[in-house]
């Protein structure tokens, strides 16, 4: 389990240019959790991602992996968490020799290296064919699946992604979520970083939305997108799907408002189709 137990932090304290990012953050990410953080730009997500990652230094608060702090080494390897675009920063001549550059400077094994290589590829979606190809000669969504990969190498019990779908385009985007969520079912514990409350709907089992550094909402996507007052402090929208479902019961259709996926769209659409056919039929 991570714990985060009332953290605070200000960039440049004491100086003309400080700015508290965080304030009072207090919550608990569960053991096989998909929790996505939301909020709008500036909330402070990037640096409560940082914090719990062990890559800022705590001013103030508790931060604990498996009951240890994050500063401890043994600690901080079970998080591994992945920026946005990570593919910049693939440097190696192959996929393989990228992916194995983590696992080799922890000093394993030559066969426990190609082991990981192996498995933390196969975890992504990625063939093993592409194991001799330059990663930069790779489609954009394969070259973030590569990036994916080299921290899945040093096998992290909890797994950070912020934004990991930003600028794919939608086909690219929709496999890495599958291949996300395969992971989430192989039992890594995700904690996903987005501002796509479409993505958050279909991923995620619990959400903490974040404004001006607090915690203003914490459940699940459900609950979050049926409170419009919260989602407007906040400045996010609720899926495309849950607006469309929303004006069709405003304006007189029986539909579900709490629809949040396509998924449950199209199950709702169908079924008012199939009543209105019986209907017609008597």
């Amino acid at each position: 389990m991570i714990d985060i137990r009332k953290v605070n932090f200000t960039y440049m304290s004491k100086t003309p240019f400080e700015k508290t990012a965080l304030r009072e953050i207090s919550f608990s990410v569960n053991e096989g959790d998909f929790l996505a953080i939301a909020g709008h730009t500036g909330s402070g997500k990037s640096t409560l991602i940082q914090i719990i990652a062990g890559l800022i230094d705590l001013t103030e608060g508790v931060v604990e992996i498996d009951g240890a702090p994050v500063a401890e080494k043994d600690a901080h390897r079970r998080i591994g968490i992945v920026f946005q675009y990570p593919e910049y920063q693939l440097f190696e001549e192959t996929v393989e020799k990228d992916i194995a550059f983590g696992p080799r400077n922890f000093g394993l094994a030559e066969n426990e290296i190609a082991a990981r290589v192996d498995e933390s590829m196969k975890l992504v979606g990625l063939s093993a064919e592409l194991k001799n190809s330059s990663p930069f000669e790779l489609s954009g969504g394969q070259k973030r699946r590569v990036a994916i990969a080299g921290i899945l190498a040093l096998k992290p019990k909890y797994l950070i992604l912020d934004e990991p779908t930003a600028g794919l385009d939608p086909k690219a985007r929709n496999n890495l979520l599958a291949e996300i969520k395969k992971l989430h079912r192989a039992g890594v514990t995700i904690i996903f970083v987005s501002h796509s409350m479409e993505d958050i709907a279909r991923l995620a089992n619990r959400v903490i939305v974040l404004a001006q550094g607090k915690i203003l909402f914490d459940g699940t996507p459900r609950t979050l997108f049926s409170q419009s007052e919260i989602l407007k402090q906040a400045g996010l929208m609720p899926p495309p799907v849950t607006q469309l479902m929303q004006e069709l019961r405003r304006a007189g259709l029986n539909v579900g408002a709490e629809v949040i996926t396509l998924d449950e769209a199209e199950r709702e659409i169908f079924n008012i189709g199939s009543k209105r056919k019986k209907e017609q039929t008597l």
